[in-house]
């Protein structure tokens, strides 16, 4: 009697000609790059070839003594935290209504998951237009308090800005992660809580949160670690790093001191760092929140 590997794959190399396509694609573009960089990091690289110097740990003192890095630095904490916590939050908010059947529940799952399929600098051009100050939706503000919503020269006004177009770009598949665990959720749960006079906010904090921790979870993770590198299409469509720097993230100066400024060797050990701390926090929030997540049910 054939296994169940042997019943789907005939051929026990079938699974790996499958794979290898994606497995390239991630070697190439993942896994090179970064090596590239570390590699890079240690190095003085000329611009435009020619050869380079083995300079040791001074890019990274170079860097780290830079006052712009760690402003920058800053910037993307606070984008990570504030646009993660969001784009968290409101796909949860969604998801209950949508589990909760209330009106315009059913088309609002369509909807809310198309801008999956819009592109990150496709979000940011719409989102441009739509916070304009002259054209857009809080243009009439402007006419009745003239300057309180100027994006182009108020760096607070273009940070929310930036915040507001993460946060519906990570709707989509948050709003999935969360639905899902939720409809997974046995009916009888509700059914008993609501026989012992739980409300409906109650049933939603002491039964509905507490089982889906893990989906919240994940999305967390995936939000914290993804908005660090998901913000350069906005940045760069939205903002370009301005007004005077408020909105230009680490992402963002890397691509302008490497495009631009033409300094490899800082651009490159910028990218280590950015990687490294990606890393931690990833590994910082498994360590203190996920042996606190409870999987069974």
């Amino acid at each position: 009697m054939s296994s169940p590997t042997q019943a789907l794959f005939a051929n026990r190399w079938l699974p790996v000609l499958l794979v290898t396509p994606l497995a390239l694609l991630i070697v190439i573009f993942f896994y090179v790059p970064i090596f590239q960089a570390f590699y890079w990091s240690f190095l003085l690289e000329r611009p435009f070839g020619g050869g380079s110097i083995f300079v040791g740990w001074a890019n990274f003192a170079r860097v780290l003594s830079d006052p712009q890095f760690w402003e920058a630095g800053k910037r993307t904490v606070i984008f990570m935290v504030i646009g993660s916590s969001l784009a968290v939050l409101v796909p949860l908010i969604l998801a209950v209504a949508a589990d909760r059947q209330l009106r315009l529940s059913q088309p609002a799952r369509n909807v809310l998951v198309w801008p999956k399929g819009v592109a990150g600098a496709s979000i940011g051009v719409i989102f441009a237009f739509i916070f304009n100050p002259f054209v857009g939706i809080l243009a009439p503000l402007n006419q009745w308090f003239p300057g309180i919503w100027a994006p182009g020269i108020d760096g607070t006004d273009a940070f929310i800005m930036l915040i507001a177009a993460h946060v519906w770009s990570g709707i989509p598949f948050n709003f999935v992660i969360l639905l899902a665990g939720l409809q997974s959720l046995p009916r009888t749960m509700h059914q008993a809580a609501a026989m012992d006079g739980a409300g409906a906010w109650r049933r939603i904090f002491d039964v509905q949160l507490p089982l889906i921790m893990p989906q919240v979870f994940l999305t967390l993770v995936l939000e914290f670690t993804e908005s660090v590198t998901s913000a350069f299409a906005l940045v760069d469509t939205m903002t370009k790093g301005g007004p005077g720097g408020s909105t230009n993230l680490l992402v963002y100066k890397i691509y302008v001191d490497g495009f631009n400024g033409y300094d490899l060797s800082g651009a490159a050990t910028q990218t280590a760092i950015l990687m490294v701390f990606v890393v931690l926090l990833t590994g910082a929030q498994f360590a203190f929140l996920g042996r606190r997540i409870n999987y069974e049910r």
